[in-house]
């Protein structure tokens, strides 16, 4: 199989977004301690699978509902 960037792109994606994400909200929820980065790392590892999947998802929806907005914005 030869991969696409409708393969790669979703994995770049969610990988970055739970990167952010799952250190901001360690960090709100649990301050910055000394055991920040082991906490913090294993949010990510389970989020980043699940936030894969739902680009896989998320982003073909995402993009037929955009084209409808902007279809509808140009009448």
């Amino acid at each position: 199989m030869k991969l696409k960037p409708q393969h790669i792109q979703p994995v770049i994606m969610a990988t970055i977004m739970s990167f952010l994400m799952t250190a901001v909200i360690t960090l709100i929820n649990l301050g910055l301690r000394p055991d920040f980065l082991t906490l913090w790392a294993r949010a990510f590892v389970i989020a980043w699978p699940l936030a894969v999947a739902a680009a896989f998802i998320a982003i073909p929806i995402a993009v037929r509902l955009t084209q409808r907005i902007l279809a509808a914005l140009a009448r």
